[in-house]
């Protein structure tokens, strides 16, 4: 897992043993075990790696317009129940939920607006709620609604 894996050394002294992961890949999903040996006790803990996967279609960034999907699935056994997608949701007023049992939301004319922080959040039949943020890239026309600018001879236009 070598350059992916690191342990952070300074922290070592005070009893931080934190395995480090940038980035996780679907491959690391599993049971992860350590040791620490201190004299003569052995300590260790278990620690068991989920993974979500996020999936664009086409892959992020996105072109306005063209059709979008994103799912979302996870390493987690239980059957999944609910799939929610939540965009801006800090946002107030301008914050969207979309919730379905397929897992997978379209989007048949994506905008401008639909960059930006997306969560998708998964609810499973053993009652376990996962979910992962990911930010959506969007590459279109992002001026103003009215096509005519007007400047002033002489001066600069953007």
């Amino acid at each position: 897992m070598k350059p992916r894996v690191s342990l952070q050394d300074s922290a070592l002294r005070n009893g931080n043993f934190s395995l480090r992961i940038v980035p996780v890949r679907s491959e690391d999903v599993g049971l992860y075990e350590a040791q620490v040996k201190y004299r003569t006790e052995v300590h260790s803990c278990h620690v068991e790696l989920g993974v979500i996967t996020v999936t664009l279609s086409p892959p992020n960034p996105v072109i306005e317009n063209e059709l979008l999907s994103m799912s979302c699935n996870s390493s987690h056994r239980a059957s999944p129940v609910e799939t929610c997608w939540f965009h801006k949701e800090h946002l107030g007023p301008t914050s969207r939920t979309f919730c379905s049992l397929s897992g997978t939301l379209s989007i048949l004319h994506p905008a401008m607006s639909d960059a930006g922080s997306w969560r998708c959040q998964l609810r499973y039949s053993d009652k376990e709620i996962i979910s992962a943020t990911f930010n959506l890239q969007i590459l279109g026309f992002d001026g103003p609604t009215n096509p005519v600018v007007y400047a002033a001879a002489g001066s600069a236009a953007d």
